[in-house]
């Protein structure tokens, strides 16, 4: 049927090491031979959890106040085969008003150029979730907070979703209240809203993971979410200009979940 419209990081608990406006430190740590900064990014974790900010969407009080973010400098061109690889940790720290609401950074290439940016869900106390992207100088761009605390956005992922050749970053905007699908564009370091589609989400609180993300099985991408009331499991698809909705089943457990995004459902 098709309709037609125009944490895998473990969150420990409180008191346990559990793991728009820019972030107030930056911090280069040297790892191996590194000397000087390397924007090649392999890897990125929460850490420095905080209860400062006691939403808890995600099961309990705990955020994270820190983002590491690793980089390695893979240019070895006339050093030979046995130059040593150079690597840095870049370590962000949130001002007092901010938190990480989220289960994990995620690595994406929002701007076409082979190296990783990292998408997260950044939390102003005050005004509520927006979606992020940093690279390992810091903050690149983000959406605008929702404008009221204890609102969440849930990531669905990143991709070209239109075939224009410049990325989409897509998210479910409060998936408890609102239920609404935003696509943004990534393009010049900076965001733009360019469609949203509402009776649709990826995540009921207390839930300690996202349902879903972007899956690519028959050569186009397809975001995997659930219909408002959870009763439908459905493959979205954005063509620029309209939406295709279609339902894979009534099964919307987290297997479920796991075999569509396998392109198995």
């Amino acid at each position: 049927m098709t309709k037609r419209a125009p944490r895998p990081v473990l969150r420990f608990l409180r008191g346990s090491l559990r793991g728009a406006r820019l972030a107030s430190c930056v911090l280069w740590v040297g790892l191996g031979a590194a000397t000087a900064f390397a924007d090649d990014i392999t890897s990125a974790r929460y850490t420095k959890p905080t209860d400062r900010y006691a939403h808890g969407v995600l099961g309990d009080a705990i955020e994270w106040g820190t983002l590491e973010i690793d980089s390695a400098d893979n240019d070895k061109a006339g050093l030979g085969q046995d130059a040593v690889l150079k690597t840095q940790t870049h370590i962000i720290t949130l001002p007092l008003d901010h938190v990480f609401e989220d289960v994990a950074p995620r690595l994406v290439d929002v701007d076409n150029d082979g190296d990783m940016e990292v998408m997260v869900v950044e939390s102003d106390v005050r005004q509520g979730a927006a979606l992020a992207l940093y690279d390992a100088g810091g903050k690149i761009t983000e959406t605008p907070h929702i404008g009221t605390r204890n609102r969440w956005l849930a990531p669905v992922g990143a991709a070209d979703l239109d075939g224009d050749g410049l990325v989409e970053v897509a998210f479910i905007d409060r998936p408890h209240l609102a239920k609404s699908l935003r696509i943004w564009r990534y393009q010049d370091r900076a965001l733009t809203l360019v469609a949203a589609l509402d009776g649709l989400t990826n995540h009921r609180i207390g839930e300690r993971d996202i349902a879903g993300g972007i899956r690519t099985c028959n050569g186009a991408p397809e975001m995997i979410v659930a219909s408002a009331n959870w009763s439908q499991l459905v493959a979205v698809t954005w063509q620029g200009e309209e939406f295709d909705w279609t339902v894979i089943g009534s099964d919307t457990s987290r297997p479920a979940f796991a075999r569509a995004m396998d392109c198995a459902g």
